[in-house]
C-alpha cells in the first residue's frame, strides 16, 4: 500500500528500482538477459492516417516506423520490436475503438500515442484502464497530467513552460534594438489552447513584452478577419498561437491577404508538417514552429536519424514531427534495456528511473511523466524556402534567426 499523497511513479522514483541507462548504456548489450528471446515485444499505436490532423500524424507515423526499424537493426534488446499501428482518422472514439481492436487480438506490451493533446489523453486513458505503459509526443498540455491521477503514461515532448522559454529565447535572438515590444496572443477555445495562451501572456509579460492583445477563436474557424484586425488595431509585432494545422493555415493565408503581416509570428503546431508549405509557398516563409525537434539538433543519434531517412527516402530531410516520433522509439528502447523484463511494472519502473538520451536532448521522467522542468530546449525552427531550419537553440548547425518576416 502506499501513501495517498504520492503517486505509484514518486514512489518508484524515490526507491531507485531501475538503473539509468542511456545510449551510451546501449552498446554491446542485450536486454532481459536471452529469456523468451523468440518472442516479440508488441507496440499498439493509433495515429492520425486520415482526417483533420493526418498531414502530421503521418510524418510522425514515419518516424515511428524508421525508429523501430532502426531498434531492431540494433538488436539491444534480444528481441524483434513490432508495431502494430492502425488508423485512428483524428478521432478520439475511433482511436479508442482501433486500440480495443489491437489489444484485444495481440499480447501487447506497450501502447503509443497519437497526435494533439485529445487523441492522445484518450489514448492515455485507455493505457491507464488496461495497466499498460503509455508513451506519446505531440502533447504539450501540462494540466492533465499534472492534476490527473496517471500511473502509467509518460511523455517524451516538451511542455507548455518549455513552448514559452523557447518563444523568449527566440525573441532574444533579435538584436536588443530591433527586438518586438508589442505582442498578440491567439487563444484557441481549448484546454491546451487556454494553456498556451496564459503561459504566454505570464512569460512575456514578465521579459519585459508589452501583452496588447489576447483574444479567443474556436477550433475549425474559417474567418480570422476580426483577430487580424484586433491584431493590427493593437500595434502587434510579434503574434503567437497554438492553431491546428488546418486552422493555422487558413488564418496565415488570411494575413497575407490583408496585407498586415506582424514582423514574428510564432503558429506551434500549425506550421509543422510539409502540408503548410503545400498550402501556402513563399507566403509561409520565416514562421515559426516549436516542434521539439528539426534538422540542425546534434547528438544523440541525430546523425543516425538524418543518414537513415536520407538513405531510404531519396537524400531527404526529414520533417520535424519524423524526428519527434524517432524520438519516442528510442526512449521505449532505453526503457527497455533497463528492464529485465517486459512485465508492465518492471518497465514502468525502468520509465521511471532511466536518464534517457533521445534526438530531442537529455531528460528524465518527473513525478507526472513529464521530461523534468528546464531539461529540454524546446527546439524551434522556420520555414526557409520549402525547408525547416532550426534556429533555436543554436548549435553549430542551426541557421541564423530570420527577422522580421519579409
Amino acid at each position: 500500500m502506499f501513501d495517498s499523497e504520492h503517486s505509484r511513479r514518486s514512489y518508484l522514483k524515490a526507491t531507485g528500482v531501475a538503473s539509468a541507462v542511456g545510449l551510451s548504456g546501449l552498446a554491446g548489450c542485450t536486454a532481459f538477459g536471452g529469456s523468451n528471446s523468440s518472442e516479440s515485444i508488441t507496440i499498439a499505436a493509433a495515429v492520425p492516417e486520415t482526417g483533420r490532423l493526418s498531414s502530421v500524424g503521418n510524418e510522425m507515423l514515419a518516424g515511428y516506423e524508421l525508429g523501430v526499424e532502426k531498434l531492431n537493426e540494433r538488436g539491444n534488446l534480444d528481441r524483434e520490436v513490432e508495431l502494430v499501428v492502425r488508423d485512428d482518422e483524428s478521432d478520439p472514439a475511433v482511436l479508442r475503438q482501433q486500440l480495443q481492436q489491437i489489444t484485444s487480438n495481440n499480447d501487447v506490451d506497450l501502447v503509443w500515442g497519437s497526435f494533439s493533446s485529445p487523441l492522445v489523453m484518450a489514448g492515455s486513458a485507455y493505457a491507464e484502464n488496461q495497466g499498460l505503459p503509455f508513451l506519446a509526443v505531440a502533447t504539450c498540455y501540462e494540466e492533465p497530467l499534472v492534476s490527473g491521477d496517471k500511473e502509467w503514461t509518460y511523455t517524451p515532448f516538451p511542455k507548455t513552460r518549455d513552448v514559452t522559454r523557447a518563444t523568449t529565447g527566440i525573441l532574444e535572438l533579435v538584436p536588443e534594438a530591433d527586438r518586438p515590444e508589442v505582442v498578440g496572443i491567439w487563444e484557441e477555445n481549448s484546454g491546451w489552447g487556454a494553456e498556451m495562451a496564459q503561459a504566454w501572456d505570464e512569460r512575456l509579460s514578465e521579459a519585459g513584452y508589452d501583452v496588447a492583445m489576447r483574444e479567443t477563436y474556436n477550433p475549425g474557424n474559417e474567418d480570422f478577419s476580426t483577430l487580424i484586425s484586433q491584431t493590427e488595431d493593437a500595434g502587434v509585432e510579434a503574434l503567437v498561437a497554438s492553431p491546428q494545422p488546418p486552422d493555422g493555415i487558413t488564418a496565415m493565408n488570411q494575413l497575407n491577404n490583408s496585407g498586415y503581416t506582424p514582423e514574428f509570428v510564432e503558429f506551434v503546431r500549425a506550421s509543422d508538417p510539409q502540408a503548410w508549405w503545400t498550402a501556402l509557398g513563399e507566403s509561409g516563409n520565416y514562421v515559426t514552429m516549436c516542434p521539439g525537434w528539426a534538422p540542425g539538433m546534434t547528438g544523440n543519434g541525430n546523425e543516425e536519424l538524418l543518414d537513415a531517412y536520407a538513405e531510404r527516402n531519396d537524400g531527404e530531410t526529414p520533417r520535424v514531427m519524423v524526428g519527434v516520433g524517432y524520438n519516442l522509439a528510442q526512449t521505449t528502447e532505453q526503457a527497455l534495456a533497463g528492464a529485465e523484463n517486459t512485465d508492465p511494472e518492471t518497465v514502468r519502473s525502468s520509465l521511471d528511473e532511466t536518464d534517457f538520451e533521445t534526438v530531442i536532448g537529455d531528460f528524465a521522467f518527473d513525478e507526472y511523466g513529464m521530461p523534468e522542468q528546464g531539461q529540454l530546449s524546446a527546439a524551434s525552427a522556420q520555414w526557409w524556402n520549402g525547408d525547416q531550419r532550426l534556429v533555436y537553440p543554436q548549435t553549430e548547425q542551426a541557421a541564423e534567426l530570420q527577422f522580421p518576416i519579409e
